[in-house]
């Protein structure tokens, strides 16, 4: 017995002592266009248990290499639920991705894949947080990317408001809420309940372990002001290249080399001029092209050229260019470059034909990373919320997501 005892000891030792937060991972250089989808056309896959999702994406080496698919079943800190997969898993997972072709009569060649969830092979039984795993032939993961499967069990109703401190009066949007529980058994919600606050479909910014103000029957009251607060930010700028032969009001020329290049117009800072509306797609995209009906396989890559004006601001911090079609990735292949003979930052970058929306981000010496010390912050502009409503009942072993509520600050009120 003292030896048994020992034995499970040292194993209780072994064990991590917290569970590795499950990150997203970018892929590598020959990895693009990464699209996920739900039923709408926000790239952010949030679906009701049984909806379908679909991952698309692109290799430029067109060597129609295997890809395989893993899913994740995580709680709400994002570290892995202690869910056995055949728990959370109808069917089995790490399955090879046969749908995908190779792109037609386009300059640069690359190879589209296309995933499907549910399939033949496997389905979701659980709601949560999941992480979709890609990997190569070798094993090695190339790229993860976050959904939410949820419930409709609770109403959630938000709203967006301006901010009372006036330290941030002209700068900050707060986030208000009411979560209606009646018909859905809760004990406890301060211990039961759990909510998630994302702004613009952006994980690094969510707000988390935000307990209920008060109770009013069966409603729980959010209404909070700095605890759900926000900043502004500006509107995303944007570019158009659907037409490879044809420059938009954002791109000054194009030229035809290996593949197409196209140069914006150099943008400026924003922070110190007034705001404007301007509309967006919260940092999105979209591919499409004139030049062939199937946009997956026949929309070109195109080299476009970003230019910013160096200002004394910056100091010698790290400029990027981020936006959902790089998922607001920071990385060499995304950093400007200072050019002597413009006096700007510049950058080269390849995307497939469609709309972009892309803003400038600052990395500071100390790892900081400022969102808007370019663009600026305004309580004016327009931010998509999404309120993620979290239910682990005494004795379960994960946690589920029994509802979700959307709110806009287009119609922002004092």
């Amino acid at each position: 017995m003292r030896f048994f005892l020992k034995q499970v000891f040292l194993f209780l030792c072994s064990l991590p002592l917290f569970a590795q937060v499950m990150e997203e991972v970018n892929p590598p250089p020959n990895i693009k266009t990464i699209i996920f989808l739900g039923p709408t056309e926000d790239q952010f896959p949030i679906v009701q248990l049984g909806e379908e999702i679909t991952l698309t994406f692109d290799d430029l080496t067109a060597s129609e290499q295997d890809y395989y698919y893993k899913i994740v079943h995580c709680d709400y800190d994002w570290t892995p639920s202690q869910l056995l997969k055949s728990q959370y898993l109808e069917g089995i997972d790490n399955q090879r991705i046969i749908d995908y072709g190779n792109s037609l009569t386009t300059l640069q060649p690359y190879s589209n894949y296309r995933l499907t969830l549910p399939n033949p092979q496997v389905a979701l039984k659980v709601s949560g947080n999941y992480l979709l795993e890609i990997y190569n032939s070798s094993g090695e993961l190339q790229f993860s990317r976050r959904f939410v499967v949820y419930e409709e069990l609770v109403q959630v109703g938000g709203i967006v408001r301006r901010s009372r401190d006036f330290n941030y009066l002209n700068e900050k949007q707060v986030v208000q809420f009411n979560i209606n529980t009646a018909g859905f058994p809760v004990v406890n919600p301060k211990q039961e309940i759990k909510v998630a606050i994302i702004q613009n479909y952006f994980w690094p910014t969510t707000l988390y372990n935000i307990k209920p103000q008060f109770t009013l029957g069966n409603e729980l009251v959010y209404r909070y002001d700095q605890e759900t607060s926000f900043y502004g930010g500006n509107e995303f700028l944007n570019f158009d290249t659907k037409d490879l032969r044809a420059p938009t009001f954002a791109i000054s020329r194009i030229e035809l080399r290996d593949i197409y290049h196209h140069f914006l117009f150099p943008n400026g800072f924003r922070a110190d001029q007034q705001y404007t509306f301007f509309p967006d797609i919260n940092g999105d995209f979209e591919v499409r092209t004139l030049q062939g009906t199937d946009v997956a396989r026949e929309a070109e890559y195109t080299k476009v050229h970003f230019s910013l004006p160096y200002d004394p601001r910056l100091g010698l911090d790290n400029v990027y260019v981020f936006g959902k079609f790089n998922n607001y990735d920071l990385s060499e292949e995304n950093k400007m470059a200072y050019n002597e003979e413009t006096g700007n930052l510049e950058l080269e970058y390849p995307f497939k034909q469609g709309f972009y929306n892309y803003k400038y981000v600052v990395e500071q010496d100390d790892g900081t990373i400022e969102l808007n010390t370019v663009s600026g912050n305004f309580h004016f502009t327009e931010n998509h919320y999404l309120i993620l409503v979290y239910y682990r009942d005494f004795g379960e072993m994960f946690d589920g997501i029994i509802g979700i509520g959307t709110a806009n600050s287009r119609t922002i009120s004092n």
